[in-house]
């Protein structure tokens, strides 16, 4: 026995469904100020340790 819909999906209706307002996008990346790797914004860059300018985390060369 297959189950089949009761109503025709609308065109809206289906076109909601497969817009693109509900798909991921990819974390927005910034150059760091100091060493110039991607990182993103507001976090302690992990190559060179550095965040608003001072160094909080000691990273050895």
């Amino acid at each position: 026995m297959a189950i089949c819909p009761k109503r025709k999906t609308s065109k809206a209706r289906r076109d909601k469904r497969r817009s693109n307002v509900w798909k991921i996008e990819a974390p927005a990346l910034v150059k760091c100020d100091k060493c110039g790797e991607y990182k993103l914004s507001h976090r302690v860059c992990k190559s060179c340790g550095y965040y608003n300018g001072r160094e909080v985390l000691k990273k050895e060369a």
